[in-house]
């Protein structure tokens, strides 16, 4: 049994954040993610076992590839432009050979 526990808290200008902690198992590789909901921007912060061989792809909420990085450091900083509009995107992390290892959602107000 996996337990896994979404917890909230403040980063150091006042805006939530999200973290995936599991008691008995991490398999998470996308540790946190925030602000959440974003304005201008969301940064990710990555476990140490993801590489240079993974992307990070954010969809629209009808399935519009919005983004694709290479995930070349522990942090990852993705800026909206005027394309992105208010409403509910998902991210996938992909591994090298494009399996999905993790997605999850977030909300851009504006």
């Amino acid at each position: 049994m996996i337990c896994f526990i979404i917890s909230t808290g403040f980063t150091g200008d006042d805006k939530p954040f999200y973290s995936v902690n599991s008691f008995l198992e991490t398999n998470a590789k996308v540790q946190r993610f925030y602000p959440n909901p974003a304005t201008q921007y969301i940064q990710f912060e990555f476990d140490r076992s993801v590489d240079r061989f993974y992307t990070l792809e954010i969809y629209s909420f009808i399935g519009k590839k919005m983004n694709a990085s290479i995930v070349n450091d522990a942090k990852l900083t993705i800026y909206f432009d005027d394309s992105y509009y208010r409403g509910l995107y998902i991210f996938q992390l992909r591994d090298r050979t494009g399996r999905i290892v993790e997605s999850g959602k977030f909300q851009i107000i504006r």
